[in-house]
């Protein structure tokens, strides 16, 4: 029997882990790897043989995977490491691939996002040129849901719920006092409004609240979002306004740039759209105006996590495994939704070639005419993701997780 690895990278999600849960399952089940192991920090952790053995942590722990599955962010770290073209460094992929071999390694499993992907697109390219019989399968993450191919990402779901939650309670907060506020809340989301446009899931019989949403899918407009808010001020005390962090005027160029400095992947630094829209809109109207930024605590509220995202997320895992008993390489695990009403979905694979380095932006389908609000179409598409609550143990009155 051979071995396999499984390691996480980009940005924590709250279902991540169920995904590295999923692998260990799937592997109890077929006992296809005689050893699972863990890359610590993502590739670049196993560049630099920092590993750690998971079929031990069962071993010594019954209630491993199942206390794993629900714990948020990501166990095995992560890392924002961008692997380069093999025909830049030959010579690292030289070491990584003698590493595995090293391991006695089958089929190596990365979860994560954009960038995991494109590192899941260099290593299975470079051992089908190199005759290495090490099989690279991709599992998908991302609060973002901006990967191509597959009809939503695990993480989402959760972030998705927790979003809408925090809006009701926002809208809650607001509605108490007799007089006119304005609140703007600031979701996550560059190039993609996923998680801003579920917002809109926070809506009931007695709220309307989030009464604007604003994506970077459409040209953000500084004097039709007064006009917006103005509108709504005549007939509701509270104007609640959620707007992505990515949003950009009709230029392209995103409201809250700080300049041309650039991160690493190459993504211009960004400085808080909703204090921008919260600046303008308290000149605008000299009403009391409150800025809230939900930043990472979107990414990993298990508190308050998706039920059927945590499912879902160990479904790919074990998929995953499945995929490498078949001798699939070069892929990454989808989902393919058969029906809205009832939610029902067939789990598959696509070769990764078509998915690294694309981004799947929020459709024309699902944003209105006016381009601050979305349609009941998204709706549709978006409650089923955010159904139910894991079933989380506690101790001394807190949440019991995984922790390396």
């Amino acid at each position: 029997m051979k071995n396999c690895i499984v390691a996480q990278s980009g940005g924590p999600t709250v279902a991540i882990n169920a995904s590295v849960a999923g692998v260990l399952s799937g592997n109890e089940k077929t006992h296809i790897f005689d050893t699972v192991y863990g890359g610590i920090n993502g590739i670049e952790g196993i560049l630099h043989h920092n590993i750690v053995n998971l079929s031990e942590k069962i071993a010594e722990d019954p209630d491993f995977i199942r206390k794993l599955s629900v714990t948020p962010a990501m166990y095995l770290g992560s890392c924002r490491f961008k692997m380069p073209k093999a025909t830049d460094n030959a010579g690292l992929y030289e070491e990584l691939f003698s590493y595995l071999e090293e391991l006695d390694i089958d089929t190596f499993f990365y979860v994560g996002g954009n960038d995991s992907m494109d590192t899941v697109l260099q290593m299975s390219r470079y051992a089908a040129e190199h005759n290495l019989p090490v099989k690279v399968l991709g599992i998908p993450k991302t609060i973002d849901n901006d990967l191509v191919i597959t009809d939503h990402t695990p993480g989402f779901g959760s972030c998705a719920k927790y979003a809408a939650t925090t809006l009701l309670e926002v809208a809650h907060d607001a509605y108490i006092y007799p007089m006119k506020t304005i609140t703007v809340v600031e979701l996550m989301g560059r190039d993609a409004g996923w998680i801003t446009a579920a917002s809109a899931l926070a809506r009931t019989s007695y709220s309307a609240a989030p009464h604007l949403i604003y994506l970077p899918e459409r040209p953000f407009s500084k004097e039709q979002c007064i006009a917006d808010v103005k509108k709504c001020l005549e007939t509701t005390d509270d104007v609640i306004l959620a707007v992505s962090e990515g949003i950009r005027d009709k230029d392209g160029n995103y409201i809250s740039a700080t300049g041309t400095e650039l991160d690493k992947f190459g993504h211009v630094k960004l400085a808080g759209a909703g204090n921008v829209v919260g600046d303008f809109l308290k000149e605008a109207f000299a009403l009391k105006v409150r800025v809230i930024e939900l930043n990472v605590l979107q990414r990993a509220a298990a508190h308050i996590a998706s039920a059927q995202d945590q499912k879902e997320s160990m479904e790919l895992g074990e998929h995953a495994v499945t995929l490498a008993c078949q001798g699939v390489t070069g892929h990454m695990v989808t989902f393919l939704r058969k029906s809205d009403s009832p939610y029902t979905y067939e789990i598959s694979s696509h070769d990764i070639s078509d998915i690294a380095n694309a981004v799947k932006e929020v459709p024309d389908a699902y944003i209105n005419e006016a381009g601050n609000d979305v349609t009941d179409a998204f709706l549709a598409y978006a409650r089923p993701l955010i159904q139910g609550t894991p079933e989380l143990t506690y101790k001394d009155g807190l949440p019991e997780y995984a922790f390396l």
